[in-house]
């Protein structure tokens, strides 16, 4: 008897194991947004604004867990996924969830990149390159601003606790 082919989530869990949380939406009036971030994450994530390279929380960060938006706790990234880019970011070859990032076209300050977003909570997080490793060759260039990190213990706990 065959099995079924079960598609996997980027952190290796059954795709079914996720909650779907992009069904659910964040919005927020930009006084309740001011309250809940500090002034760089409402800078970054409801501005579009970059924060500095190699000055930032998680560009050298080798924990083993999951990256969440500071706007929705939508899980975004794993660090399994995380790789030295030599950019002074944070950079992932995905998301944890295609669903749970949207793509922009950026044609601002006379160059043409994509920026990434949080699907959820409309969180600017960075931009996407064509020019990561393999398997995907894509290099997610996150601010870390945008990010709040679980261990992996914490992360599967949150998971179960989804179903």
């Amino acid at each position: 008897m065959e099995k079924p082919n079960v598609e996997k989530s980027a952190c290796g869990l059954p795709s079914n194991v996720i909650i779907d949380l992009a069904g659910k939406a964040v919005r927020r009036t930009e006084a309740e947004w001011r309250a809940l971030l500090t002034p760089e994450q409402f800078h970054v994530t409801r501005r579009q604004g970059t924060e500095p390279p190699f000055r930032n929380a998680y560009w050298d960060h080798h924990e083993d867990g999951v990256y969440f938006s500071v706007c929705s706790d939508t899980p975004l990234f794993d660090s399994r996924d995380k790789f030295e880019s030599g950019t002074g970011w944070p950079s992932f070859t995905r998301a944890i969830e295609a669903k749970f990032v949207t793509e922009e076209v950026d044609e601002s300050h006379g160059m043409r990149r994509v920026e990434v977003h949080g699907a959820v909570d409309g969180a600017h997080l960075g931009h996407v390159f064509e020019d990561g490793p393999k398997p995907t060759g894509m290099r997610f260039c996150i601010n870390s601003a945008a990010l709040k990190f679980m261990p992996r213990a914490d992360y599967e706990a949150w998971v179960a606790r989804q179903k």
